[in-house]
């Protein structure tokens, strides 16, 4: 039976108009989804496709926490535009491998045409630089570190670590990215590679304890943050930046999160320094609205990146003329076109929409941060991006947030900031996320906590789907 498109496009939107009207978080209990499947699909004989499709997006819509729901204010993970689903559509369609040029010169020159795009932005010369699309910013950091150590120790690239006479070092801030411990793993190096650096009380690096640390011993990479995954912090990139230059160190700014911001005028000022980097890492699938994983590694040092990853392959035909391939200066190999649906998000909306769509997030954060305060809460970060971390003496914020996901009707997260503040934690994530949703967002904080009358009786008995 031949795949119906069309059905399936109904389906699809029928099920998106269901889930943003419903629960955000799913009710199921572990392994409900799986004695269902168990039963249904055996595999032991052939099935309609449109019906298997149809079941799924329907065991999907009640199944997962739901990004595309504009009451959804938890982790980087947004609503797509349209753009993003018709640039995955084709992409699977026709199947491009990117890996190299000569396999799909129009793809790869596609996406070299944007990244070009997006280092100007950042503030690198495309003509000086080199960056590729990855999987997401944990691939994007450790080709960073992979690249820095090429860089201050060109024989590790041959012999290894082994070939060091210490320990390589890698500095973070205490609120960086977890994947940076687990890049030191991959490495070979361990964690106790990776020496976490104090915060401030705006739970930023101290450049001051960056320089203490220094004094002791020297890594082969600082990584700085723009924009914590906890707090939305952004560590003192120009500070930063000075230090490095002074050490010789390569500096990489994880901005897997805040580097969209580059795209608007009205934000960029909060990462001036940001393009003194000599690499930085960039998620579209974080705030520009497009579906995972499109990942993105920016460098300064072309010729690091090179030694790390530079490879020959007699099957792979080479021309008289350097060509663009980006199995040869990256993790991958076989290539998804994943520069497809950030090239479109660009084309569809301009640089100037989408700076506007991230201002208008921005903006509700701002709203949200007073609806907040009018209400009695304490704000406890400092950011200007739309992530709101709050608190309130006598108010246990876990068990809050517990309260508020069960509800169903928004979904918040819990987190640790500074080491010692437990804290509830709201982003806005959803381009389609309005003022109305935030108030809402604001009211169900007031009505969930546990000093607020009549609460014992609207608990939910359903599992907790938070848990």
């Amino acid at each position: 039976m031949q795949w119906d498109l069309a059905r399936l496009s109904e389906e699809c939107e029928a099920q998106l108009r269901a889930i943003r009207a419903g629960r955000v978080a799913p009710q199921l209990a572990r392994g409900e989804v799986l004695r269902e499947l168990e039963e249904r699909y055996r595999f032991d004989a052939p099935q309609a496709l449109d019906d298997v499709a149809a079941d799924v997006v329907a065991l999907l819509a009640r199944g997962i926490l739901h990004p595309a729901h504009t009451r959804y204010f938890g982790l980087f993970v947004p609503g797509v535009r349209f753009s993003s689903v018709v640039a995955d559509l084709i992409t699977a369609s026709i199947n491009p491998q990117i890996g190299g040029w000569f396999h799909s010169p129009a793809g790869v020159e596609l996406e070299e045409h944007t990244l070009r795009f997006l280092l100007r932005a950042l503030g690198f010369d495309p003509d000086a630089s080199a960056a590729h699309f990855t999987s997401g910013g944990s691939e994007a950091n450790l080709t960073a570190a992979l690249s820095a150590l090429a860089h201050a120790h060109p024989e590790t690239a041959t012999r290894g670590v082994r070939a060091l006479d210490r320990q390589p070092l890698i500095f973070v801030s205490r609120e960086a990215h977890h994947s940076l411990w687990k890049v030191a793993r991959h490495m070979g190096l361990g964690t106790d590679a990776v020496r976490a650096i104090e915060t401030d009380e705006r739970f930023r690096m101290r450049v001051d304890a960056l320089r203490e640390q220094l004094a002791r011993e020297k890594p082969f990479l600082i990584v700085a943050t723009a924009g914590t995954t906890a707090a939305g912090a952004i560590d003192p990139l120009e500070e930063i930046a000075d230090v490095c230059a002074e050490h010789g160190i390569w500096l990489h700014v994880d901005a897997a999160w805040g580097g969209a911001a580059v795209l608007s005028p009205q934000l960029k000022p909060h990462l001036r320094g940001i393009e003194r980097a000599d690499s930085i890492a960039c998620d579209a699938h974080k705030w520009l609205s497009v579906a995972m994983g499109a990942g993105m590694f920016f460098t300064r040092r072309p010729e690091a990146l090179a030694r790390a990853f530079e490879v020959e392959a007699s099957y792979v035909p080479r021309a008289a003329e350097p060509e663009p391939d980006f199995y040869r200066a990256s993790l991958q190999w076989s290539r998804r076109f994943i520069g497809l649906k950030v090239f479109l998000a660009l084309a569809e909306l301009g640089a100037a929409g989408l700076a506007a769509q991230l201002e208008q997030q921005t903006a509700l954060g701002d709203r949200l941060r007073d609806a907040l305060r009018t209400r009695g809460w304490e704000i406890v970060n400092d950011t200007p991006f739309p992530l709101v971390c709050f608190r309130r003496d006598g108010v246990d914020s876990a068990e809050l947030v517990r309260r508020v996901v069960a509800d169903g009707n928004h979904w918040i997260s819990h987190a640790i900031v500074g080491g010692t503040h437990s804290v509830a934690r709201a982003c806005i994530t959803n381009h389609e996320t309005t003022a109305d949703d935030v108030d809402s967002l604001a009211e169900a904080i007031t009505q969930f906590s546990p000093w607020s009358g009549g609460l014992s009786a609207r608990r939910s008995s359903r599992e907790d789907p938070a848990g």
